[in-house]
């Protein structure tokens, strides 16, 4: 119904088709441009929802701005996509600068501050790495759980979103903190932990003859 409609949506440059709609799980994401009446997108969902018996959260709609600032603006202010339109109703949120819009794992929107994205990874890896420590790992079980945690925590994000530089130095100083066990003059620098496992002096047996001694 939205392809059909006669909603602008937005059209990029060397696409021939508008982009109208995109559907991925439970995350529908709808562009409109500012020739385009909201109302219009609201009677139209409506009309498939009593179609198909689905329903919209319309508590959890986020409307995420482009445009020149000063338009930006002038939408926060006036809820409006259009000045010959009605305003957008109360209840549906609209993102302002600086205020990131989760979809899909990533944060979007305008002046996004990107190192506060990542506080609640910071945050989530220092409480679990804190668990950890009190485990007393050996030194390639710190590896090991540097592995799981910082990589399973980060991965992700770091691929839809982007890992700034400040936050790459906060994961490091983390990594060399739990792997030094604390101290403030780590016994094994950063590069030595760098490298690759067959660079080192243990082979099979000797790790063998290490767990069983004679």
């Amino acid at each position: 119904m939205l392809h059909e409609s006669d909603l602008e949506g937005l059209h990029i440059k060397g696409v021939v088709e508008r982009n109208i709609a995109t559907l991925f799980a439970d995350v529908t994401t709808v562009c409109l441009s500012e020739n385009d009446n909201f109302s219009d997108l609201q009677n139209i969902l409506q009309k498939w929802c009593c179609a198909s018996g689905a329903k919209f959260n319309v508590q959890k709609t986020e409307i995420i701005l482009m445009g020149s600032h000063e338009y930006r603006l002038g939408v926060v202010a006036n809820r409006k996509l259009n000045e010959n339109y009605p305003t957008i109703p109360p209840q549906i949120h609209i993102a302002k600068d600086g205020e990131p819009v989760r979809v899909l794992g990533a944060f979007v929107g305008n002046k996004v501050d990107q190192v506060n994205v990542w506080v609640p990874i910071l945050e989530k890896t220092d409480n679990t790495l804190s668990r950890w420590e009190r485990t007393c790992p050996t030194p390639d079980g710190r590896r090991l759980i540097i592995g799981m945690v910082m990589g399973g925590y980060t991965q992700y994000l770091a691929r839809v979103q982007g890992m700034p530089e400040e936050v790459e130095v906060l994961f490091t100083k983390r990594i060399r903190n739990f792997m030094s066990e604390g101290r403030a003059v780590p016994m094994v620098g950063l590069p030595m932990l760098h490298r690759n496992l067959e660079d080192g002096e243990l082979d099979n047996e000797q790790d063998k003859d290490y767990d069983h001694p004679a």
